[in-house]
């Protein structure tokens, strides 16, 4: 998952310019692309066939509207195979200005001391997961749970790069942190309908698998805010994907969340 669940969706190709100097479309043409394998510079990367630039940004921790300004890019669907592309920002560029950190007594949680469970061990997997319990913080990432339900599906970096929490179809889902929505769409294959929040420099989470998103790109988020609805979109059940992303690569969401 983001690897995540097998996909049925299909997105915009990716033009490959490699072939003797013409023009081709990698999504209908026979003819296999002459791929450049040169490594590239530390904070670049070279786009491969069937990369989109949402996915790109995000396996790099980065806005994808702030990759396409890096490089040029005015429409984020046409990208090149062996295009380089920068994915750090350049010298004195901090990305997309993110809200400042809301403490955690504005929280969903600190309103509702209900959901908020004693301490205890981590659970097995079948528990079930509070809905949004007050945060915790892994370094400077203070997160809560972004759904209720059954925790069917842990993380396994060969597998799953989240956590999948069952439920009914309509259910809410939370943000897990506060930040800003640096993605809500379809685009990435695999996901579903997707929001995309990123925290700081350092951290994005991301939710997939939804039947309604409630928040837009740019909008600035709560810990606890409701940001969508529980759905099946490219899944063969209603779930949320829940995948935490430290500098694009994913992390396992239970060491940033509290107990259950």
């Amino acid at each position: 998952m983001l690897a995540a669940c097998a996909s049925r969706q299909v997105g915009a190709p990716v033009v490959d310019r490699t072939v003797g100097g013409t023009t081709t479309d990698s999504s209908v043409s026979g003819a296999a692309p002459v791929i450049d394998n040169t490594p590239v510079p530390p904070g670049f990367y070279r786009v491969k066939p069937g990369d989109r630039l949402y996915r790109i940004a995000l396996e790099n921790g980065q806005n994808y509207r702030d990759i396409a300004r890096w490089n040029n890019i005015q429409n984020p669907d046409q990208i090149e195979v062996g295009q380089v592309l920068r994915v750090k920002p350049p010298a004195g560029d901090t990305g997309t200005p993110l809200p400042a950190p809301v403490a955690s007594g504005s929280s969903f949680a600190s309103n509702n001391p209900a959901s908020v469970p004693p301490a205890t061990a981590t659970p097995p997997a079948n528990a079930s997961a509070a809905a949004a319990p007050s945060a915790v913080s892994s370094g400077e990432l203070r997160l809560s749970w972004p759904a209720k339900g059954n925790i069917i599906g842990r993380f396994d970096d060969s597998k799953n790069k989240g956590l999948n929490i069952g439920g009914n179809a309509g259910d809410p889902v939370y943000a897990a942190g506060a930040g800003k929505v640096v993605y809500s769409g379809a685009g990435l294959r695999g996901y579903g309908n997707l929001v995309i929040i990123k925290h700081d420099a350092t951290f994005l989470t991301a939710y997939a698998h939804n039947r309604t998103l409630l928040v837009k790109e740019g909008d600035s988020v709560t810990r606890g805010q409701k940001i969508a609805e529980m759905g099946n979109s490219d899944a063969d059940r209603v779930m949320l994907h829940f995948e935490v992303r430290r500098d694009g690569k994913p992390v396992d969401p239970m060491k940033y969340l509290p107990p259950q």
